[in-house]
Order: structure tokens, then C-alpha cells, then sequence
């Protein structure tokens, strides 16, 4: 039976943990844009890996819903990488709470209902989870554990509560490693596990745009102050995630790597913390 690693995110930090974990399998890479999933694939095919790719609109039940089956009629599930999303600078709270939020929780659910055994997950969540100051043990249970098709309708993720975009993306990322700490607990009765990485400023297209929008100052700013003083790679993260998806993380499950070159710490405890 083939081993299928469903890379839902055709972007660099997807693409750099996949070149880790799936040499000898096949890849599913797909993308909200089909050309961004076939230019992706066409490098990773050119490198020696098998690929096909599919669209996907995270937001969409039945969308998700086709690609698991898609992935199925492949071979069999032995993992996925989640790292498709919204950046605050470019989407409404709405759309962040429904892509980010709603849809991590969504390719949780239906990725955990067939993932194989010995199989792993991985889902790209955000720094910015981690500056959200402490929600309630409530609230925590509520991001975690909320019916997926019900999570939406919470009265914490009402827009009288969420402030701006900002403010969604902090939620949907705190929620992301919530929500995969309560997934752990089904995964792994499949005999599966599943983490979240929260990475900092990692240069990718998107990233440099950023660096180069409204928001670049605070970002150079959080740069300049972090103990890095710098920004991360895409290899840095995939090596993260190889560690996470491969047999060297057997005993790792449920759990939230931060890597941001000390940004978060310089937040809560340093130059950046709020005065």
C-alpha cells in the first residue's frame, strides 16, 4: 500500500518540511490556487518525489471532505501538513476566523478519521498565539472541544468581542494548538499523533511582503529586539517538523513547538513587552 503525505498550503514551509518526510511516498500537494499547488509540485518533481496535486478551500467541508477521499484512493494516510492560512494584513477578522480557525479545525477532524496508524500530523499555527493574553480554562476547552461545525458560533468569536484583524488571527492561532491537543486524544486511539509548530518571522514571499507593508516596522522592530536578531528559514522549520513527523518524535503528541528567535520572550520579558 502507498504512503500518501497530504501537504494541504503549497507554500515554502510546507514544501520544506514535505522534502524532509517523504522520500519513497507519494506527496498530495494541494492548494486553494491550483497553479500554486502545481508550481510546488513541479520542484518537488524535479527533486526526485512523486507528486500529484488537488484545490482545496480549507473553509469547505465538502471541499476538505474530497480531498481526504482523493488522498484515500491514493494509498494510505501516514501523514499530513496543515500550513495553508490567512495573514492578518490580508483578510477581514471573518475570513481569518473562518479559514484559520474553522478550517484547521475542520482538516483536523477529517484527516483524524483516517489517518493511518504510526501516522503524524502537523499544523503550522503562529507566534501570535502565544501573545494572546491567558484565556479562561473555559475558554480553552470551548477553542479545543466545540463541534467544528459549532465553533463559529461561539460568543467569544462574535465580532463585539474580536477587536481586528489582529485580534482574529491571535484567537485562531491560540485555538489551533488547543484544537490539536484535543485531536491528539482521538489521533491517537488511530494510533496516530499530531503537534503544532508556532513560528516567528520566517522569509517567505508573504513574509517579505509584510516586512514591506504597514506593518514592516513592528516586524523589523521585533526582529531587531528577539535574542536571533534575525529571521527564520523555511529549513529551520522543516527540520522542526521532520523531528515532529518522523520516528526520532514518537514519544511527542499534543504539543506546541514556539520557534521565533526569542521574539515571544522579548515580549512578555524584554524590549518589546508592552509598558
Amino acid at each position: 500500500m502507498t504512503d500518501v503525505i497530504v501537504v494541504i498550503g503549497a507554500g515554502s514551509i510546507g514544501q520544506a518540511i514535505v522534502r524532509r518526510v517523504a522520500a519513497g511516498k507519494h506527496v498530495l500537494l494541494a492548494d486553494i490556487r491550483q497553479e500554486n499547488a502545481e508550481a510546488a509540485a513541479k520542484v518537488l518533481f524535479d527533486a526526485g518525489f512523486d507528486v500529484s496535486t488537488a484545490t482545496v478551500d480549507v473553509s469547505s467541508r465538502a471541499s476538505v471532505h474530497a480531498l481526504v477521499e482523493a488522498a484515500t484512493k491514493l494509498g494510505e494516510v501516514s501523514g499530513v501538513i496543515h500550513a495553508a492560512g490567512v495573514s492578518p494584513s490580508q483578510a477581514s477578522p471573518q475570513t481569518i476566523l473562518k479559514v484559520d480557525l474553522y478550517g484547521t479545525a475542520l482538516v483536523l477532524e477529517e484527516f483524524g478519521n483516517v489517518i493511518a496508524r504510526g501516522g503524524s500530523g502537523v499544523v503550522i499555527a503562529s507566534q501570535s498565539g502565544h501573545r494572546l493574553g491567558p484565556l479562561s480554562t473555559e475558554q480553552n476547552a470551548l477553542l479545543a472541544t466545540t463541534p467544528v461545525e459549532e465553533l463559529l458560533s461561539l460568543p467569544m468569536l462574535q465580532l463585539d468581542q474580536i477587536k481586528d484583524s489582529l485580534h482574529a488571527y491571535q484567537i485562531s492561532k491560540r485555538g489551533n494548538s488547543l484544537r490539536v491537543m484535543a485531536e491528539a486524544v482521538r489521533w491517537g486511539k488511530r494510533g496516530a499523533r499530531v503537534n503544532t509548530i508556532s513560528p516567528g518571522i520566517i522569509i517567505t514571499p508573504l513574509a517579505n511582503d509584510e516586512l514591506k507593508g504597514p506593518r514592516g516596522p513592528g516586524y523589523r522592530r521585533m526582529i531587531e529586539v528577539s535574542a536571533a536578531r534575525r529571521a527564520g528559514t523555511p529549513d529551520e522549520v522543516g527540520t522542526v517538523g521532520s523531528l515532529l513527523m518522523g520516528p526520532e518524535g514518537a514519544f511527542i503528541t499534543g504539543s506546541d513547538f514556539l520557534m521565533d528567535g526569542g521574539v515571544t520572550a522579548a515580549y512578555w520579558f524584554g524590549d518589546l513587552a508592552p509598558k
